[in-house]
């Protein structure tokens, strides 16, 4: 097949098997997904126009999709980046022709976030042409996924099937798992995050290593919808770190921190569920965390040794790794208005 535009040839993940209760979805760069369906949907419904500016805030892969996504429609991007974007993934978008802003260091990963959306206001109120894609609240961004659950439908009929990712902005997690359950309901969701999270209750743990980009928020997102859970696991930098280089060591693979944790909490699910196919979501390559995490695998943990503390509430919950049965329950009303 001869993709008529890149974008088109790396949104496609790779599945491989790397224990036979596991198995690994790799994307290059999950997101690329979720941009080019948004960016259809959205010329296709006349919301906006060819040669429009589309603009939102990204911590890394979803800049990188979008400018792909922009690229391969004839749109205009902007991106206002987290201090975290690095200066190769930097360079690829300006090439690709977006524009790209990076705010000011900030002390935590809430004052990065709340930076980004201000100054993306700003913008608005500068340019209303500009049209704000809204990532982490506008529920198109799901909609690439469907393609990706339908393949994932195809290769394990008849499978239990559990699937294990990075909550993120809840547009992959969210997006795989309602199309898979609307043929198999017994389908369960894993969503991993890091300690620091308003998304599951963990806003009060600190972890002073915190780089695990696009998994956890300091802010509420829309597309997050807790009632699709069934599990969830908190874990540190050096647990996620500690998954990333044993997923390296023993499997080949090279991918990023998220990919890491994930890896980590579904090897464990595989341990208590030995009946089920555990489907580990890989969002995108070790590339942009060679110097913070590859470069330090002397100080990896054995994954084998490791197990998380049990919990029943998310207030009982302690760091270096915390697990608790979600049971698809809805976000208690009380954590939006104390994120707010």
């Amino acid at each position: 097949m001869i993709h008529p535009h890149i974008a088109d040839a790396l949104k496609v993940p790779d599945l491989v098997r790397l224990t036979d209760g596991l198995v690994l979805l790799r994307f290059e760069s999950m997101k690329i997904y979720s941009a080019l369906a948004a960016v259809r949907r959205l010329l296709d419904r006349g919301t906006v126009r060819p040669g429009q500016t589309l603009i939102d805030s990204s911590s890394g892969i979803y800049a990188y999709a979008l400018a792909l996504a922009c690229h391969r429609h004839g749109m205009r991007c902007h991106i206002v980046a987290s201090t975290t974007v690095d200066a190769t993934t930097r360079a690829q978008l300006e090439i690709l022709g977006a524009s790209v802003e990076q705010v000011e260091p900030s002390r935590n990963l809430k004052l990065d976030q709340e930076l980004r959306v201000r100054r993306v206001r700003e913008i608005l109120a500068e340019r209303p042409d500009c049209h704000w894609m809204r990532q982490y609240h506008d529920d198109i961004h799901c909609l690439g996924y469907h393609e990706v659950a339908d393949r994932i439908a195809q290769a394990f009929p008849d499978t239990p099937l559990t699937v294990v990712g990075g909550v993120g902005s809840g547009a992959s997690t969210g997006g795989l798992v309602e199309r898979l359950r609307e043929t198999e309901r017994s389908v369960r969701l894993v969503g991993v995050q890091p300690f620091g999270s308003v998304t599951f209750g963990s806003q009060d743990h600190h972890d002073p290593e915190a780089i695990i980009a696009g998994i956890g928020s300091s802010i509420v997102f829309d597309n997050v919808r807790h009632h699709l859970y069934d599990t969830v696991h908190w874990m540190d930098f050096t647990h996620a770190m500690s998954g990333a280089v044993s997923l390296l060591r023993e499997h080949a693979v090279f991918a990023g921190l998220s990919t890491g944790a994930g890896y980590l909490a579904a090897t464990y699910e595989a341990r208590r569920h030995p009946d089920r196919l555990h489907l580990v979501i890989g969002a995108d390559t070790g590339h942009r965390y060679v110097e913070r995490v590859f470069a330090r695998h002397p100080e990896a943990l054995d994954p084998a040794s490791l197990k998380p503390v049990e919990v029943r509430d998310p207030e009982e919950m302690s760091m270096p790794w915390s697990r608790m049965a979600w049971r698809r329950t809805a976000c208690p009303a009380h954590w939006k208005e104390r994120a707010a």
